[in-house]
């Protein structure tokens, strides 16, 4: 059958895949996986802590000039209304949001032309990511993240028969292709390795042939490696990565690294104290965005920074588990969606902690739930509803198929 593959993919072993009560999580359709809602709870709670302590020194800044709480209250306030759009969000059936695929996809291809058109697109440290409404930038690519988990899943649904040829999967390839184009060109690269790692893992997933992804990793491979010879800019950001120690890099472009790299080493294992943080003071630059991990890692040490990632793995984890459960009870698109998701926050988490501890060159993203950020917390939060909703039609279901045993 056309998804037997799937099926026998994301099955469990020892021949449980027809036991439906093997899970005490699903016991009733009503009931909600708290383990879940905790860990996103204690993550968001973690976030706005860390993000008090990061800024409350920016208020003597002549770039910001504000109360110590100025932060804060807006990151509650987007958090507030992140909750309403996520409850939106989770409203509406994932058969809606299936059928909504090719409006957020156009949607996400005019946003992103939108920003840079003079007058419209709105410029921050150089890059042209963001478009002002009122007075709240709205960045961009972050809806272009969540259009494209629910593109390449209802793509891969519907292109089920062509997952083997290459002329049957040249849509998906054409958008890809504009997406991570218009995204090089605010310049986005960090954003643009995201977008790519959810449509092709998504495809993946979803049983693209093993021809066809070796050559497209390949030319994605090549790609970036293009951009960033033929960008000076990004060409001097991977050298001083490759030695952010040499005298002039630390003053130059591997400054954030360097401050990043010492506070984790201030840090040691148990931390300064929450609000003893040294490298806040103006000596690290966006802690409170990109490298709120270092502030973590300087204040809580090792342990917080565990604590942290361990409770993104179980988030991860437990998405990928309700992707799974989902194609078991043959909602194909729920499943991707909810696996989609899964690839989203941990390639990003993957990509933050790299460039906060050094292993990837600089790249602005931010740290999901965590980082001081309107956009990237309500988009969060509405993909996250979107799990939530997966999870809840998976009890549905799975409650009307032991009802009628």
């Amino acid at each position: 059958m056309k998804w037997d593959f799937l099926r026998r993919l994301f099955d469990r072993q020892h021949g449980k895949e027809n036991d439906w009560s093997y899970s005490r999580k699903y016991d009733t359709p009503a009931s909600t996986d708290w383990g879940l809602m905790g860990c996103v709870l204690a993550l968001v709670i973690i976030g706005l802590v860390m993000v008090f302590s990061a800024t409350i020194s920016l208020s003597d800044s002549p770039k910001y000039r504000t109360t110590p709480s100025f932060f804060l209250i807006r990151q509650f306030t987007f958090a507030v209304i992140g909750i309403v759009a996520a409850y939106i969000t989770f409203r509406m059936p994932m058969r809606t949001w299936q059928r909504m695929s090719l409006v957020l996809g156009g949607l996400s291809i005019v946003s992103l032309i939108l920003v840079i058109v003079p007058g419209i697109g709105h410029e921050v440290n150089g890059s042209v990511r963001w478009i002002r409404m009122g007075p709240v930038n709205v960045q961009v690519s972050e809806i272009v993240k969540f259009a494209a988990v629910i593109v390449a899943a209802q793509f891969t649904v519907s292109r089920q028969f062509f997952m083997h040829s290459l002329t049957g999967m040249f849509p998906i390839f054409m958008y890809v292709a504009v997406v991570a184009g218009l995204l090089s060109y605010q310049p986005d690269l960090g954003a643009t390795a995201v977008f790519c790692c959810i449509v092709v893992g998504i495809a993946v997933l979803g049983g693209l042939s093993m021809r066809i992804i070796v050559p497209i990793s390949a030319m994605l491979a090549v790609s970036a490696v293009v951009a960033i010879i033929t960008s000076p800019w990004r060409m001097g950001r991977v050298f001083a990565y490759l030695n952010p120690w040499d005298a002039e890099n630390q003053l130059g472009k591997a400054y954030q690294l360097t401050h990043s790299l010492i506070a984790f080493g201030r840090g040691e294992l148990f931390g300064v104290g929450l609000g003893a943080s040294v490298e806040k003071m103006h000596y690290l630059p966006e802690a409170h965005t990109d490298f709120i991990l270092a502030v973590i890692g300087e204040e809580f040490g090792l342990v917080g920074v565990t604590v942290v990632l361990l409770l993104f793995y179980w988030l991860i984890r437990r998405a990928f588990e309700i992707g799974r459960m989902a194609i078991r009870l043959d909602q194909f698109f729920s499943g991707l969606v909810a696996q989609g998701i899964g690839i989203w926050i941990g390639v990003q988490v993957i990509i933050n902690t790299g460039v906060a501890t050094g292993l990837f060159p600089t790249k602005g993203l931010t740290l999901p739930l965590v980082s001081y950020g309107g956009s990237s917390l309500v988009i969060t939060f509405c993909a996250l509803a979107l799990l939530f909703r997966v999870d809840y039609e998976n009890r549905q279901l799975m409650y009307g198929k032991r009802s009628r045993k």
